[in-house]
C-alpha cells in the first residue's frame, strides 16, 4: 500500500511540473481547448475526481474544457461508453475488460483509481475470519462486477463456496437497508456504504477488510475497484489532452488524500454521497492515481486471477497489451 501511496505522489508532482512550463512556451492568439466528457460511478471512483470538477467549474483547466455525469451503476455506463456519448470513464476493473472485448478493443485503460473498497460487515461480534461465514447468508449488489466476482473466488479459495450464500440486490443502498433491519445480518458492503451504515446503527460492525482475505488467497496480486478508461477513438486524436487529464487527475486525487476536510466538503457539494459521510470514509477509500507500468502489471495480474476462475468476469479472455495505455 505504501509503495502505491507513494506512486500516487510522484505522480501529483510531475503534473505539478508539467503546469509549471515556463510562460514563453505559452502561444499568442486564442487557444485550442478540448472537450472532454468524463463520466464516474457514485463512490470512490468519482471522490478522487472532485478537485478537477471543481476547478473546471471556473472554465477550461489547461487545455481542456470538462463535462462531468455521475451515474449510479455500472449497467448506466456502458451504453454510454459504446454509443461514444462519454470520452473518459471511471468504472469497475472487469467491466473494463468485458468492454474491450466486446467491442474489438474500443477503450483502453488510462489508469488504476481505487483500490480494494470492499469489506464484510455485520451485527453484532460473531465474524472474525473467513471461515466464520460458514452457514450465513450474505447481502451483496454489485452482481456481474467487481463485487461478485472477488467475493466468489475468495469464497471458493478458502473452500467455503457451498457454505455460504449470498442474497444479490440491486444497489449498495438496498443492502444497507436489509443490513439494518436484520439483528442477525452481514453484507458485503464498498466504501462508502460501510461508513453510511455504520452512521445509521452503531452496532454495525467492520468484520473482515477483503484486502487482507484477498492477500490471504492471492498473495501475488492486489484487489482492484475500479480503473479509468478512455474511448480508443478519442486517445487517438487527443492524446495531448489525455496526457494533461492524467495529470489533472493526479492533482485531484492527491488532494482527496490530503485534505480530507476540504475533498469531503466537495464530495458532499456534488452529490456523491453526504459531506459527513465522505468525512469518515475518505480515508478507507483508497483512492490511486496508478499509470505506466505499474498500470500493467498490476492489472493484468488482478485479471489473470478473475479469468482463472472465470473466464466470463473479464469478458471471455484477458485484454491484449493495447488495452493499457
Amino acid at each position: 500500500m505504501l509503495r502505491r501511496i507513494i506512486s500516487t505522489i510522484l505522480v501529483a508532482m510531475m503534473a505539478l511540473c508539467l503546469y509549471a512550463q515556463p510562460a514563453g512556451e505559452v502561444t499568442t492568439g486564442e487557444a485550442e481547448v478540448t472537450q472532454v466528457r468524463v463520466a464516474a460511478l457514485k463512490g470512490p471512483t468519482a471522490m478522487g475526481l472532485v478537485q478537477l470538477m471543481d476547478r473546471s467549474e471556473a472554465g477550461p483547466v489547461g487545455g481542456s474544457s470538462y463535462e462531468f455525469s455521475l451515474v449510479a451503476s455500472p449497467t448506466e455506463m456502458t451504453p454510454r461508453i459504446v454509443r461514444g456519448e462519454v470520452d473518459i470513464a471511471a468504472l469497475p476493473a472487469n467491466l473494463a475488460s468485458v468492454i474491450y472485448n466486446n467491442t474489438d478493443g474500443a477503450v483502453q485503460v488510462l489508469a488504476v483509481n481505487t483500490l480494494g473498497v470492499l469489506y464484510i460487515v455485520e451485527h453484532g461480534d460473531s465474524v472474525h475470519s473467513l471461515a466464520d461465514l460458514a452457514g450465513r447468508t450474505i447481502y451483496a449488489s454489485g452482481k456481474g462486477s467487481t463485487p461478485e466476482y472477488s467475493l466468489d473466488y475468495i469464497l471458493k479459495e478458502a473452500g467455503l463456496a457451498d457454505q455460504v450464500k449470498v442474497e444479490w440486490k440491486s444497489e449498495h443502498a438496498e443492502c444497507v437497508a436489509a443490513l439494518v433491519n436484520d439483528s442477525d445480518g452481514v453484507a458485503l458492503l464498498p466504501q462508502p456504504f460501510v461508513t453510511t451504515a455504520m452512521m445509521q446503527d452503531d452496532s454495525i460492525r467492520v468484520a473482515i477488510d477483503l484486502n487482507d482475505a484477498w492477500d490471504e488467497v492471492s498473495p501475488d496480486s492486489s484487489l482492484i475497484t475500479g480503473v479509468i478508461v478512455a474511448r480508443r477513438q478519442f486517445v487517438e486524436a487527443n492524446r495531448d489532452a489525455v496526457d494533461a487529464f492524467l495529470a489533472d487527475y493526479a492533482l485531484s486525487t492527491a488532494f482527496a488524500n490530503d485534505d480530507t476536510q476540504a475533498a469531503a466538503a466537495l464530495v458532499g457539494k456534488y452529490g456523491i454521497v453526504p459531506e459527513a459521510v465522505a468525512l469518515r470514509a475518505l480515508p478507507e477509500c483508497n483512492i490511486v492515481c496508478i499509470t505506466g507500468n505499474e498500470l500493467e502489471n498490476d492489472l493484468s495480474a488482478y485479471l489473470e486471477v478473475l479469468y482463472n476462475a472465470n473466464p466470463a468476469s473479464v469478458g471471455g479472455t484477458l485484454p491484449g497489451e493495447d488495452f493499457y495505455y
